[in-house]
């Protein structure tokens, strides 16, 4: 490999071509943990033609190349475990464009969502996709993923803000796609393929995103609920009511672990489930409706207790109840599922869902919060201090299996919002079918034909 790393070394400047054992661990993976990171060593391009060149070295040299950006995600799709060369768009960082008239942002692939977000504000205007790891999360990795988050109730996914994609593929050509026409009827429609391809199709370098108006005055209230009908009667009387941005809901446990964590509480009431909604308040009659809804979902049982933002101090606080539950679990090195049912399914589902952790999962604690607003549920399992990590692994994949099957029966999805990566992988066949599998396994083979890029990830070849 010394070869190998040698003509690595000629296409980039030696600071950007990583080999310590440390930058190794750091950059080949994400925030999975169940899979150890072996990459052969990390790249730091500057630009397009870096990218290409690295491309293009790849099929020569037959070396796999996995794209990395803020390594946010939670299925191991970032994660370097065979010799790979990981390249880390981290230096491609650059707002390139702000288009007043058309309310487009265009930017290089290592952009963080908080940088954008915040480009967009200063500009009086506003980019809605939004979770809680917008600090450390890129706007490639997002589009790779189809980043949703929090506010998807209101404002849709990542797909639904790309205007356009520029894309270097497995055979190092520049794709540009779209380039930020509104319409555009010739054919294929190719920038939705990259939306959710997780880096197995090209290596995403630029993006023009869409910008929107900002909310108009948000406000923001944590409500008990006392069971899981409560909840989505709540929900639906919320959203005729209001004009929701958000409407998420976190368990008992989940609270638990953010309040050990110095999240403060809300409220004395205690009850099995929590719903955050955030909602903008245009005019007074909009926080009267507000009041009106809640004193409604008290009266009818729904509501127990809540509690209303006095300023936005506060209002940080309670986003913090649901936002900081993965980072309160993260010692924990929980097995996550991130799944998705119909809004409509999700009683049913959950009923099933709890019914079969208690059968399985007797003995591990199960944490699981969500958006009840677009039927994303989130689950943590948490593994126990003196269980072993594969044996743990092991056991939660085949809980996984039955989880699937239930997923079957309501028509949900085993991957909500962060991709299939390695981890989802054996369960992708239960959520497609043989013929669709099949199909992206060629259209891979059109974008990659050498199959250098993060393979092993969605499916094998």
């Amino acid at each position: 490999m010394s070869d190998v790393l040698a003509s690595l070394r000629q296409l980039l400047p030696p600071e950007r071509v990583l080999t310590e054992p440390s930058d190794l661990e750091h950059y080949g993976r994400d925030w999975t943990r169940q899979y150890p990171p072996a990459p052969l060593a990390v790249a730091l391009p500057e630009s397009i033609e870096e990218v290409r060149a690295l491309v293009r070295w790849a099929v020569e040299q037959n070396v796999a190349l996995v794209p990395s950006g803020g390594r946010t995600g939670l299925s191991g799709g970032a994660v370097a475990m065979h010799g790979e060369v990981v390249v880390s768009m981290q230096r491609m960082h650059r707002i390139l464009d702000f288009d007043p008239i058309d309310r487009t942002m265009t930017v290089e692939a290592g952009v963080v969502t908080e940088t954008l977000q915040q480009e967009a504000r200063e500009k009086g205007l506003y980019y809605p996709v939004d979770f809680g790891s917008r600090g450390s999360s890129q706007i490639g990795g997002n589009i790779a993923t189809n980043a949703g988050g929090i506010k998807v109730i209101r404002y849709g996914l990542t797909r639904d803000w790309l205007a356009g994609v520029k894309v270097v593929t497995g055979t190092g050509e520049v794709l540009e796609c779209n380039r930020g026409l509104i319409k555009n009827a010739t054919g294929y429609d190719l920038r939705h393929l990259f939306a959710g391809s997780e880096g197995t199709l090209g290596l995403i370098v630029e993006a023009t995103m869409r910008l929107t108006d900002p909310p108009r005055a948000p406000q923001v209230m944590v409500m008990a609920v006392p069971d899981m009908d409560s909840l989505m009667q709540a929900f639906a009387m919320f959203r005729a009511r209001l004009p929701l941005t958000a409407f998420e809901f976190f368990t008992d446990k989940a609270l638990a672990h953010v309040l050990a964590h110095g999240g403060k509480r809300p409220f004395d009431s205690e009850a099995p489930y929590y719903v955050l909604v955030e909602y903008e308040t245009p005019d007074n009659a909009t926080s009267e409706a507000a009041l009106a809804a809640f004193e409604h979902g008290a009266e009818q049982g729904w509501l127990i207790d809540g509690v209303m933002a006095q300023s936005e101090t506060q209002a940080a606080e309670l986003w913090h109840l649901r936002e900081g539950i993965t980072e309160s679990l993260a010692a924990r090195t929980p097995y996550k599922n991130d799944v998705s049912v119909r809004v409509s399914r999700v009683p049913g589902f959950l009923a099933d869902m709890q019914a079969l952790f208690a059968r399985e999962y007797p003995d591990f604690e199960v944490v699981w919060y969500g958006h009840i607003g677009d039927g994303n549920l989130h689950i943590s399992v948490l593994r126990p201090e003196a269980m072993a990590m594969q044996d743990f692994v092991t056991e939660c994949g085949r809980v996984t299996g039955m989880l699937c099957e239930v997923l079957q029966r309501h028509g949900g999805s085993i991957s909500a919002e962060h991709g299939v990566g390695l981890l989802k992988k054996p369960y992708l066949d239960t959520i497609r079918t043989p013929a669709e599998i099949e199909l992206m396994r060629q259209v891979k083979r059109v974008f990659d034909p050498h199959g250098i890029l993060n393979p092993g990830k969605l499916f094998d070849l």
